[in-house]
């Protein structure tokens, strides 16, 4: 694994404003960003634990199925992902996420989106160890206590002392709030939710004590999945002016963000943001073949 470095974004913004990128897009060619934080603590669980299995949920162009299964075949377990959307089955091969967790060895249990919500259920669950024996949970998204423990070691001791504000885009809460516990309390942590509604502050009080935080729901752009003509502009852009990719779904939602915010003067003069570059970039051939199904402008990284 590599360590993530802090890049400076060279553009010149008002009143002394600096803002930094922590590259954990770099920690790992297949599991990178936070799902390699997330994923740490749950495999070394389940290898003391004796399981060869592990078993997780996702959509059709999940980071985290991607991850799970990059992980299995990198630590010798095997895999099963169940994805929500039964129409799935026969189009795994216009996908570039499930071809390649299938590719990986990962084995696909396809259900429908009612069944899906059931996810947590715990009958729902035994159902799920009848049919493929027993298996280490991972829960959606990778969220749980062992996965905040592993986010916790996203910022550095230099990262707590230098910055100001810590930016982290959010999808399930758990990397915001690794974040947020070994933050300073001198800090602000900003969360750029990519749902629509601000439920997941309820998921992050499950996980911090601390009050140095706050979620941002104005960029979402749709809701999961979703973006605009004016986002896959600005990712463009972004790329031309830094060469650092950003994915659709995140990370490009919260850079937009604070380029906003910073434009609107949210900030006060002088202030050292820190964004976090939590990885997501398999999605992208994903999101450019619907952009392109679309007539729509497609993310240009290979230009």
């Amino acid at each position: 694994m590599k360590t993530s470095q802090n890049q400076k974004i060279e553009i010149a913004f008002p009143k002394g404003i600096e803002l930094y990128i922590k590259r954990e897009d770099l920690l790992h060619p297949v599991i990178s960003g936070n799902k390699f934080r997330k994923l740490k603590y749950n495999l070394e669980e389940a290898k003391q634990l004796g399981f060869k299995k592990l078993l997780t949920f996702g959509g059709a162009f999940s980071n985290h199925i991607v991850a799970m299964a990059g992980a299995g075949a990198a630590f010798g377990f095997e895999t099963i992902g169940v994805i929500r959307g039964e129409e799935l089955i026969n189009k795994i091969h216009e996908n570039p996420s499930l071809q390649f967790a299938q590719q990986s060895g990962m084995q696909f249990h396809f259900i429908d989106r009612t069944s899906y919500r059931n996810k947590t259920d715990i009958n729902f669950i035994e159902n799920l160890r009848n049919l493929f024996g027993d298996f280490y949970l991972v829960p959606e998204g990778g969220t749980n206590d062992l996965a905040i423990k592993g986010c916790e070691e996203i910022l550095t001791k230099e990262d707590v002392e230098q910055f100001n504000y810590i930016c982290c885009a959010m999808g399930t809460g758990g990397t915001i709030s690794g974040i947020i516990n070994s933050s300073s309390e001198m800090q602000e942590i900003i969360g750029f939710s990519s749902l629509k509604g601000d439920f997941l502050s309820d998921v992050i009080r499950n996980f911090v004590q601390k009050k140095n935080w706050n979620v941002n729901c104005e960029y979402h752009f749709g809701g999961y999945g979703k973006v605009s003509d004016e986002l896959i502009s600005f990712l463009n852009f972004f790329y031309i002016e830094t060469k650092i990719p950003l994915d659709p779904v995140y990370t490009g939602k919260m850079m937009f963000g604070i380029f906003d915010l910073i434009e609107k003067g949210c900030f006060p003069p002088n202030s050292k943001i820190l964004a976090i570059h939590t990885g997501g970039l398999q999605g992208v051939a994903g999101m450019n073949d619907m952009l392109q199904k679309k007539n729509k402008e497609t993310i240009h990284y290979n230009d």
